[in-house]
């Protein structure tokens, strides 16, 4: 499972429906109501929210309105009708990782995605997130190479 702290318009259409189909399920997770997945560690930052259900709708309707942006049908009466304000905080560095990660799978999946956001020095988080200064999070899984550089170099023109 993946819930991308970028935001959903970088994603190629495989990666927005897995994105979407994930987030359900993290959904349903955090609504207990599947038996699986409960010790996810993609999970941690919405169970320490005040509303983790609110939150993780929040997120989905995002991820909807960027599938409805590109002439998508994902069923939004599958989110939650639990509302949240507020936001959650994703670091910079967290940032770098998962966009160098996404840029991998671009490359490999969807080369024209990838050449028009490959320049991009500093993406743009999921709405949900504030970008705030840190390493990567205790809770992603990282190669063995890069768990000695957990404090990668943070992103251009960051904000606090």
């Amino acid at each position: 499972m993946r819930l991308w702290s970028l935001h959903p318009k970088y994603l190629d259409a495989r990666g927005l429906v897995a994105l979407w189909r994930e987030a359900l399920l993290a959904q349903a997770v955090l609504r207990k109501r599947t038996n699986g997945y409960h010790h996810h560690p993609q999970l941690h930052r919405f169970r320490a929210s005040s509303s983790p259900v609110g939150l993780i709708a929040e997120y989905l309707r995002r991820v909807h309105d960027e599938a409805k942006h590109r002439g998508y049908r994902f069923a939004a009466a599958k989110i939650g009708r639990v509302r949240a304000r507020g936001t959650l905080t994703v670091t910079r560095a967290q940032l770098a990782y998962e966009w160098q990660h996404l840029l991998r799978k671009l490359k490999l999946r969807d080369p024209r995605r990838f050449k028009r956001f490959a320049c991009a020095v500093t993406p743009d988080s999921h709405p949900l997130f504030r970008v705030v200064r840190g390493g990567i999070a205790e809770w992603e899984k990282i190669t063995p190479p890069q768990r000695r550089r957990r404090k990668m170099q943070p992103l251009a023109a960051e904000e606090d």
